[in-house]
């Protein structure tokens, strides 16, 4: 969990609740890609462009300057990492010594960035062109542009054959479809939408100023329920079972877990100030 007030993040057990590691890190982290197969996770310093490559015991154990603009973060299939500049308008496929691969362009402001889980795909949401990229995820080929059902699409996640974005200032929901790069739907949120997770067959979206997530079918794309999770939720990630989500509040300064059945708040722990954890933040820990 990336703290950007408090130049912070935190290692939590989710299955215990239990904080197991603070770690300094300058800069106002806010970015984050956690990779449990290869025992990684990458932060960005969203004042420096400087990235962070954390152990799963909390440590640094590599850095590298990427230039000011670095933002959106995945993890790459294989190891390494995709990163979006955000002022340059490109993104970028890094190796697991963070070395290039490759650099693209995208679109005006790219935010988020996801792979498809079979590592074919990667797109980018790019805010300030209202849609998204979707790209060859080994070469780096562009494949298709597509516009999104609502303005400045910020969170995106890849869910069964789709590319979901939460459009900030259009409080709805896209659903691009990957390979045809067509809008196959959009559902209705709540009031400045910024990340999108699933868990338990169910759809969830952070409502940046209603403080709610929007629950939905990601098969009929109704929308089943509004819950109120704390004051300024953003981050949004499923938890390694399947059957939960956990929420970053930024004002509420915490870590929420929402169970996907009930949709009750089943864990509510205390983060430094501002977390944010934007991007795929949770994971099953590799074990031989």
């Amino acid at each position: 969990m990336t703290s950007q007030n408090a130049d912070m993040v935190t290692l939590v057990d989710t299955a215990s609740g239990q904080v197991l590691a603070r770690t300094p890190v300058a800069g106002k982290p806010a970015p984050v890609a956690y990779d449990p197969a290869a025992g990684r996770a990458y932060v960005i310093a969203a004042e420096t462009g400087r990235l962070s490559v954390m152990d799963e015991s909390g440590g640094v154990t590599a850095s590298r300057d990427l230039g000011e603009g670095a933002f959106g973060l995945a993890a790459a299939p294989g190891g390494g990492l995709f990163v979006t500049d955000w002022f340059g308008a490109h993104l970028t496929r890094l190796d697991a010594d963070l070395k290039p691969l490759w650099q693209v362009p995208t679109g005006a402001a790219p935010a988020g960035v996801a792979v498809s889980d079979d590592g074919r795909w990667v797109a980018t949401a790019d805010r300030d062109d209202d849609r998204i990229t979707i790209f060859d995820a080994a070469t780096g080929t562009l494949l298709h542009r597509v516009a999104t059902a609502g303005a400045h699409p910020f969170g995106i996640t890849f869910h069964n054959g789709r590319f979901w974005t939460a459009d900030v200032q259009g409080d709805t929901v896209s659903v691009i479809d990957a390979a045809t790069g067509t809008l196959a739907g959009q559902v209705p949120t709540g009031s400045h939408p910024y990340a999108v997770a699933f868990a338990g067959g169910r759809g969830f979206v952070t409502n940046q100023y209603a403080g709610t997530l929007t629950v939905f079918d990601p098969e009929t794309l109704a929308v089943l329920d509004e819950i109120p999770v704390g004051d300024y939720p953003e981050g949004i990630s499923p938890l390694p079972g399947g059957d939960a989500v956990a929420v970053a509040n930024w004002d509420s300064d915490t870590l929420v877990v929402v169970d996907a059945a009930t949709l009750a708040i089943t864990a509510e722990i205390d983060m430094p100030s501002g977390p944010r954890a934007f991007g795929q933040f949770t994971g099953r820990q590799a074990r031989p």
